[in-house]
């Protein structure tokens, strides 16, 4: 379904009271824009970047499809960027909810800057210059977090510290710092909620790359020593407490004059420890929970050198990398925040608790479950081995003459240069004679021949382009990442199943290297135009089965460490 922004006077009737949610398609965004709906208390406008909203199927059919449909709701198109296109979504709004926000995980400072600063300013003019009577912005306890030292119970007291753990909570402290000193202009109330946390339905972040993660089987391990106290807050809780904030602020008098102008921490009011909470999603889901403990003071030099490869190689394409200093510090650090302010002030409390919200979050991600495979989206992962090109229509039989044609030069090979004994350097350096000449050959070749038009190989076909050679250089840096990581496991010799791998693949490299090249040409190829065009048609199940015998090991392992701990113990 989709909505268009224009349309009488965005959708304003005679009479309605309206509100406006920026960045309204957003994931705790989405839940407020519901439950104002759902408690009638305004007609909401939801602001975002897309030309039009889109609506997902459960949406359609539900209370948000339905208000959108009689005009209970519109929506209007966006950029907070532009002052001009703020001042459009907020005609004739009485209430802003502020939640627009770029990607917390994009470490990106002018993109922040531009969103949470500049674009937070347009807000505050905005809302000013066409009289808006309350804005509610949504803020982030990150504002008080210096990435070095833990938070706990913290309160509103907390200053802003003197350097940030990112740009993301740099900028997110100078946007809240000017909503809160933009209170009473032209009449304008304003206050800032710091939701800490924020888990539910919806989410696309925790959750799947929490199930990424154990599907990649990177989930076993805790930094630190996983005791870490944090404050998660279930994002309906989150969307209740923008409202509470609202009709604090609407209540006029000495109440309203208390509530505004403020900061508040807003939580589900019940600390947990950050490593208990991911294993209770992950058992949820059918994972195992994480068990190996990674000390912070070893980890922390890895991810200094992740984010300084990352630096040199991002100009190249390399993605942002999630093994960085501060996110190292953010998952060993303590953070719990004291909601009593916003419990007197606005009188906020959870209406979901801890417990009933993971339950809701574990039963709407049936198809992250551990016993439902994920759909192959996009090419196999024999292809990406690969390299999706040539080599992998090749080996994986998409085209069968080019297919049929490289074996017949293989085994032309085989018996000119293999079958006959050479060594490796000489069948190499055969090869490379008969190369040379042949290209000699075909450059002296006029363009015809007995009638016949002889095909040159041009120049270009041994051109490496720029793009291949960034993405060697990104494979390589990030191999190199991979094998320090796995090196530093070894070092700690804790991680069975790793140390297994290693083992298992010396060996296998040590039988490979006592074969002669004739023995390695018979048995490797069969095994490279067989094997890779198995697994692509059999990756699920092949992926599967390796996935059973992962986690039978890591039970069993875990079973002979509870019996000897049980037998240190008896003795």
């Amino acid at each position: 379904m989709e909505a268009e922004a224009e349309g009488q006077d965005l959708g304003q009737g005679q009479g309605e009271r309206w509100c406006v949610v920026t960045g309204g398609r957003g994931f705790a965004a989405r839940h407020l824009v519901e439950m104002l709906i759902r408690y009638n208390m305004f007609c909401v406008r939801i602001a975002d970047l897309g030309p039009t909203i889109k609506l997902e199927p459960q949406e359609e059919k539900g209370i948000l499809g339905e208000a959108l449909s009689s005009g209970r709701a519109s929506y209007v198109s966006a950029d907070l960027r532009d002052k001009s296109q703020v001042l459009k979504a907020f005609q004739g709004a009485e209430v802003v909810f502020h939640m627009a926000a770029p990607d917390s995980s994009i470490n990106n400072y002018q993109l922040h800057y531009s969103v949470n600063v500049q674009g937070t300013k347009n807000v505050i003019d905005a809302c000013v210059e066409l009289k808006v009577k309350r804005l509610i912005c949504t803020s982030s306890p990150s504002v008080v977090f210096d990435g070095v030292h833990g938070i706990f119970n913290g309160d509103e007291t907390l200053p802003y510290p003197a350097k940030h753990n990112d740009s993301y909570s740099a900028t997110k402290a100078e946007g809240e710092a000017l909503v809160i000193k933009s209170n009473g202009t032209n009449g304008l109330l304003t206050c800032c909620i710091r939701p800490s946390s924020i888990f539910g339905p919806g989410d696309r972040l925790l959750v799947p790359s929490l199930v990424a993660a154990a599907r990649a089987g990177k989930s076993k391990f805790i930094i630190g020593d996983g005791n870490n106290l944090y404050d998660f807050t279930y994002v309906e809780n989150v969307a209740h407490a923008h409202i509470c904030a609202e009709r604090a602020l609407a209540s006029g008098g000495a109440v309203s004059e208390k509530a505004a102008g403020q900061a508040y921490f807003i939580t589900n009011m019940e600390p947990i420890k950050f490593w208990e909470f991911m294993s209770l999603v992950l058992e949820g889901l059918g994972y195992e929970r994480p068990r190996i403990k990674l000390p912070v003071f070893l980890m922390m030099p890895i991810a200094h050198m992740v984010e300084w490869v990352y630096k040199m190689l991002a100009p190249y394409g390399m993605k942002v990398p999630q093994f960085t200093p501060s996110r190292i510090r953010l998952l060993s650090c303590c953070r719990t925040f004291n909601c009593s302010k916003a419990n007197d002030l606005l009188g906020y409390t959870p209406v979901v608790s801890l417990q009933e919200g993971l339950k809701r979050t574990i039963e709407s991600y049936p198809h992250l479950r551990a016993e439902v495979r994920p759909k192959r989206d996009g090419p196999s992962k024999a292809s990406k081995i690969l390299g999706s090109g040539r080599v992998a229509d090749t080996l994986l039989w998409r085209d069968k003459r080019q297919t049929l044609l490289m074996l017949l030069v293989l085994a032309a090979i085989y018996f000119n240069f293999i079958a006959s004994g050479y060594t490796i350097i000489t069948a190499v350096s055969r090869l490379l004679l008969v190369a040379v000449v042949f290209l000699f050959i075909n450059g002296r070749l006029p363009g015809k021949l007995l009638g016949y038009q002889v095909e040159k190989i041009p120049e270009s076909k041994f051109h490496i382009s720029q793009e291949s050679s960034h993405q060697v250089a990104q494979s390589i840096a990030s191999g190199w990442n991979s094998a320090v990581i796995d090196l530093k496991s070894l070092c700690r010799g804790n991680d069975w199943i790793l140390f297994s791998k290693v083992v298992l693949s010396l060996l296998i490299l040590s039988i490979l290297g006592a074969l002669s090249l004739r023995s390695l040409f018979i048995i490797g190829l069969p095994i490279a135009f067989v094997a890779f065009f198995v697994y692509e048609k059999k990756e699920e199940e092949i992926d599967g089965f390796v996935h059973q015998i992962l986690l039978s090991g890591c039970k069993l392992r875990s079973n002979v460490a509870g019996k000897f701990s049980n037998l240190k113990k008896q003795q």
